[in-house]
């Protein structure tokens, strides 16, 4: 049992939750569930529960969840997955996958995986479990939709004809008759849209191909990590993905810090002036209007 106050209540109900879900698996059950990410490297009597249930090798599946989730709270989370019917192979281990950063924005306070996004991260698991061809059976649907050459010369193809599409648009939209730009733009905005749908699902498409391939899993740092019921140990028993996936490196991207730096300044400046030049306006204007 979960540890309780001096009252003799129990503080917190993620463990009773968590065991609930387990008692009711049968000899081959799987459970999914969502729980604050509190809840997985939480110490005391919950720390205790946690080590029964990896050496029982029946948690399959870890998964920490970015901010804005959800309509009404903003807060991370974790996903739990159980499998007692988890293959020999992989019977002692837990993979862990980290997609706090792996998302799609649909506005200030709302992110959501997309469609792409969500079989991709199934495609994780199922390399994890050995179930190759559910993964080739993925790029079969990504070639399907994109075409069948290299998935990164699709995406460059793609970035090309949406640069074309937006300067026809624009000569187009202004060479359209008065009574014709509206119906041209929609036109434009409808084709560019689409092409930045192809875009999306190319970019989803490399983003999994460069990572496993024709269907090899292979730990990804930042991303993904398989740890045995040893490494879960030496951890503290932690079942948090960040503790074993590590961080991904940051790529370069060629700018020069203090450079950049000195344009922003500059640049900063330059809109002060800009700023103070159109207060001085107002002001006079103001004045001239005896106000």
């Amino acid at each position: 049992m979960p540890g309780v106050n001096k009252n003799k209540e129990v503080g917190n109900a993620n463990y009773l939750w968590i065991s609930y879900f387990y008692s009711y698996l049968n000899e081959k059950g799987r459970a999914g569930f969502v729980m604050a990410s509190s809840s997985t490297d939480s110490q005391g009597k919950d720390k205790d529960i946690r080590q029964k249930l990896v050496e029982t090798g029946h948690v399959d599946t870890m998964i920490s969840v970015g901010n804005n989730f959800f309509y009404t709270k903003s807060l991370p989370c974790s996903l739990w997955f159980f499998d007692k019917g988890k293959s020999e192979n992989i019977k002692d281990k837990v993979l862990f996958i980290d997609a706090r950063n792996y998302y799609t924005v649909v506005d200030r306070t709302l992110n959501e995986w997309s469609e792409w996004q969500m079989k991709n991260l199934n495609a994780i698991v199922w390399l994890y479990r050995g179930e190759t061809e559910k993964y080739i059976a993925l790029l079969d649907e990504y070639r399907a939709v994109l075409g069948n050459a290299s998935f990164e010369d699709i995406l460059h193809q793609l970035k090309d004809e949406l640069k074309d599409l937006q300067k026809h648009a624009k000569i187009e939209v202004e060479a359209a008759a008065k009574n014709e730009k509206k119906r041209v733009q929609a036109y434009y905005d409808e084709a560019i849209s689409a092409k930045n749908e192809e875009i999306t699902v190319a970019k989803e498409a490399v983003w999994l191909y460069e990572k496993f391939g024709d269907g090899v899993y292979t730990d990804i740092l930042g991303m993904c990590k398989v740890a045995d019921i040893s490494e879960i140990e030496e951890k503290g028993w932690s079942l948090t993905p960040g503790a074993y996936v590590g961080v991904a490196p940051i790529d370069d991207d060629g700018v020069d810090f203090e450079e950049r730096m000195a344009e922003i300044h500059r640049e900063l400046l330059s809109l002060q002036a800009e700023s103070n030049n159109l207060m001085d306006t107002i002001s006079k204007n103001m004045k001239e209007m005896g106000l």
